[in-house]
Order: structure tokens, then sequence, then C-alpha cells
């Protein structure tokens, strides 16, 4: 019984010094510096905590961000409470309210076009290291912006600037200058067994 068990610690052993030099070699070989371009889309929930909780970080490191969420609901959410009154957030509720409520295409496209000449603001301005620009997809996907302009000012940015962007679909023109694509699928949702929203969880 000890020699099946000291066997097996040695394979286990051996596994880890073999996942140990592969991680190792990743880590010597990403040597560039620069922001990056992360992308979550899919219908599953979670995109938006996410995001948030990526710009959390940003913040412990005492970095500079911005916020524009592109579709507003009739709520205040949890993150826009929280997040409005961190000195290092410049956080920006946007757009008339969800499609289905609105329903005036002349109103959305004028609140998307006064967002992302907010958005190209910031992507222009070297002292924000974070910016996250929230259900920004539904804005292209409606055609109310143009997803080669909205790429274009995206490959001009500062060097190190890093950006998340949130929605169910991602445009082919921003998925090739992508750097980071997670897809959120969705499996189960509880709304869908009856359970209504509450705030904390899905605003």
């Amino acid at each position: 019984m000890n020699d099946q068990s000291d066997s097996s610690d040695a394979r286990y052993q051996r596994r880890m010094a073999n996942k140990k030099r592969v991680v190792d070699e990743r880590i010597r070989s990403a040597s560039e510096e620069r922001g990056v371009l992360i992308a979550l889309k899919g219908n599953g929930k979670g995109k938006s905590s996410s995001a948030f909780g990526t710009m959390a970080r940003a913040l412990g490191h005492g970095q500079r961000c911005a916020v524009i969420q592109f579709v507003k609901g009739q709520r205040e959410t949890g993150e826009y409470r929280f997040f409005r009154d961190q000195p290092q957030v410049d956080f920006h509720v946007m757009g008339h309210g969800f499609s289905w409520e609105v329903r005036d295409v002349h109103k959305e496209r004028e609140a998307a076009e006064a967002a992302w000449a907010l958005a190209e603001g910031y992507l222009n301005d070297a002292r924000y290291h974070f910016l996250l620009f929230d259900e920004l997809s539904y804005m292209i996907k409606y055609g109310h912006l143009s997803a080669e302009r909205i790429a274009t000012a995206l490959s001009h940015r500062p060097r190190h600037q890093n950006v998340m962007l949130t929605g169910r679909t991602l445009a082919r023109e921003l998925a090739d200058i992508a750097d980071t694509i997670s897809v959120v699928q969705d499996e189960r949702h509880a709304f869908r067994l009856g359970v209504k929203a509450q705030p904390g969880i899905e605003y």
C-alpha cells in the first residue's frame, strides 16, 4: 500500500514539474508590454460583472478608469452606485433605455453617436489606463455605429491602454483586432425558472 502511494505521489510530482516547465516557458516568451483589447461575448450571464471585476483590479493598482454603458435600463445598477463615487473612475450611463422600451430609432442613434464621441475622447487620452465599453455590441448590431469606425479608434489608442468590450455579439472588425475573446455560454438562467431579477445579482 505504501509502495502504491509513493508511486502515485511520484507520478503527481512529475506531472506538476512538467506543467511548471511549460508555464515558465510561456511566461518567459510573453515579453511584450502593452495594453490589450478584451471582448466578452455570448448569451450567458456575467459579461458585465466580469468586466467590472477587472476594473476593480485596475483600481487596486491605482489606474485611472472610465466606463461608458451604451444601453441604459430603468434602474440604477449596483455597479453604478458603487463606482460613481470612486475618484479614479469616470462613469457614464448613456442611451435612452433598452430598444424594446424606447422604440425610437432616431433617439437611439443620437444617443449612440454621443456615447461614442465620448468614448473616442477617452481613447485619445493617455491618462486613462482602463476603459470599459459596456453593451457596445448592440450599437453595432442595430446599425447605430460603424464597426469599422470603432475598430479604427481602438487600434489608434495609447499603447498602454486596456479596453474591455461587452455584448452578446462581436463584429468581425472587432474580433480581428481583439487580443482576448471570452464567450459566456447560457446553459440555464434563473429568470427562465420564474425567479425575479434582483438587486445585487441582475442589477
